[in-house]
Formats: structure tokens, sequence, C-alpha cells
């Protein structure tokens, strides 16, 4: 595993972490599968996990935090997000603060989240929707600055809505958000327009989640692909979006170079960012675990072949968080 430093925050984190999400609220999740997964990340040198309280109501969460508590002779890093309290994904413009991110709302679930996690200190607490024009609102900032005061977290960060990256510029000049979280892949490269130029200029660390693009770029999906009720890749790949993907797949596929398959491509794109401290694909078999994290010791790609992969960005805007 090679690791990066995490902005100025300065941890030494693992450049390929563990997106937690699927373990939490997908269907077919199965916790003691899980737990394997978790232990084996660990094993080979994953240090970074991210959750959140609104996968599976605190059970991701809970999981992670058995991993700690397993785990004590590691130094894991936790990052976990705060719900909107109107449990709305994503964000709008027209939404007000008071209804998403109240200070009361921002305290209480932290302590939720720590009381799941088992910690006394969240090492990245983030907001898990957000909209810009909230940026100079001095509720939040306060609500910010007390929990980092009082010892509760170490560090705050802003997960960014799918696919407005920069709809957090202004938030970052408050100079209170440690790190952003956001959609980057392949074919979503927006992030390099403007917030990855702000993040290294403010030394803020990034994660880049969702480098699949949901499951597309690991080459298994087909046009009969379908998945159980409730859950969420019914949504985002309904009839007409998988219908686009899928020859935009297969586009991808004739530039694998030999020796490696797409989805250690898609991984290698990400991680060839200057500005992106770690990744985090969503994981919860330990097949994925050893596949993903064995893509940290492959060798870079060549500017040639990823001046190649820019050609195949996709600009979209589906209305799905």
């Amino acid at each position: 595993m090679r690791y990066r430093t995490f902005g100025r925050l300065g941890w030494e984190v693992a450049e390929v972490g563990f997106g937690m999400w699927g373990m939490g609220g997908w269907t077919g999740s199965d916790d003691d599968e899980s737990r394997r997964s978790l232990d084996r990340a660990v094993e080979l040198g994953c240090n970074f996990f991210d959750t959140a309280w609104a996968y599976g109501e605190g059970r991701s969460e809970r999981l992670l935090g058995e991993l700690v508590a397993r785990r004590r002779d590691r130094r894991l890093y936790v990052a976990t997000k705060i719900p909107p309290k109107n449990r709305r994904w994503p964000a709008t413009r027209t939404d007000a603060l008071a209804d998403v991110f109240p200070p009361d709302h921002i305290r209480e679930y932290t302590h939720r989240s720590l009381e799941n996690l088992g910690l006394d200190t969240i090492d990245l607490q983030q907001f898990h929707v957000w909209s810009d024009h909230w940026a100079a609102d001095e509720s939040w900032q306060r609500a910010v600055t007390d929990l980092k005061r009082e010892g509760l977290v170490r560090a705050f960060g802003i997960s960014v809505g799918r696919w407005d990256p920069a709809n957090v510029l202004r938030a970052l000049e408050t100079d209170l958000v440690d790190a952003v979280q956001v959609v980057y892949n392949v074919f979503d490269q927006a992030p390099e327009d403007e917030l990855f130029p702000a993040c290294e200029r403010l030394n803020l660390g990034v994660i880049a989640r969702v480098p699949f693009d949901e499951g597309s770029l690991t080459g298994t999906l087909s046009a009969e692909s379908r998945w159980p009720e409730g859950d969420f890749r019914n949504a985002y790949f309904a009839a007409d979006n998988l219908a686009a993907t899928l020859p935009r797949v297969d586009a991808l596929q004739r530039l694998v170079p030999e020796g490696m398959d797409l989805p250690e491509l898609a991984l290698r794109f990400v991680l060839e960012h200057p500005a992106v401290a770690t990744t985090i694909p969503g994981m919860r078999k330990l097949g994925h675990v050893e596949r993903n994290l064995a893509a940290s010791i492959g060798r870079h790609l060549s500017a040639r072949l990823v001046e190649a992969l820019r050609e195949h960005r996709w600009d979209r805007a589906l209305g799905l968080e």
C-alpha cells in the first residue's frame, strides 16, 4: 500500500481507502462478511475508512467501531457524515440551512456517531450534503468550531453533491473545511476544473468517491443488469442511463493495457491526479478488498494513456446523490 499526505492535517493515509456505504445501505449486506473484509483491508495496509450515519442508520458506523476496537494496534482514520435533518439528498439552493444543518442537529448526530463508533473523537466529521449559499452562515461555522474546540472532532469536511463539484468553493474560503469528498472517475472529471486547484491551493485533503461509477467501470454490467427492490443502483442505472453508459464502457475497454483490467485502470486514473489523497471504492467482499487494494502497488499510467482517458469525460446531471 502506498500512502499520501492528507492535506494540511498531515495524516498519512492509504491512497486506496474503504468506502462503507454498501455495508449499511445496500441490499445483500452480510455483517460477518463485512467484518472479514474490513479486517483483511487492515492487514493489507488500509487505514482510512469512510462511513456515515445514514448508511443503515448507524449500522455501518457500528461495524467500523468494532473494527477500531479489534485493531487498536493500528492507527485507523475514521471519517463519517452528518445526515441532513430534512433527509433530502441532494440539497438544493432553495433549502434553508436551518432545515438541513441547524447547530443542535450537527451536535446531536456527532454524538450519535461517536456512540456508534465507540470513540471519544471522530477524525473527520463531514456534512453529507451541501449548498454553497450557506457558506457565510455563522451558525454552522460556530458549530464546527465548537466541535473542534471541544475535541469531539479532529477535522471537518464536506461531501460535495453529484455532479456539482464547484458548489463548495465559498465554504472552502472560510478556513473551517479541512477536506472535501467528491465524485471523481474516468467519466466524472469535472472536479479538475475548479475544485482540485482550490484544494491544492488551500492544502486540503481530497477524498475521491465513486471511482467505479457505482459499478459501471468494473465492466460487469449489461443491458439486463437489475438489483433488488430498494437498491440505489436501480435508480442510478435507470434504463436511459444504463443504455447510455454501456457503450462508453465498451469504448474504454479498448484502452486497457495488457496485464491490467478495467477496474484497475479506473482506480489508477483517479490516483494519477496529485490533488487526490485517497479514493474510497465501496467494498463488502474479501475478493473486492484484495483486488482494489492491490491497485495501489500497480504501475502508473503513462501520460499518453491518461490523456486518452480524458477524452472519455462525460458531463451529466441526473439529479441523484
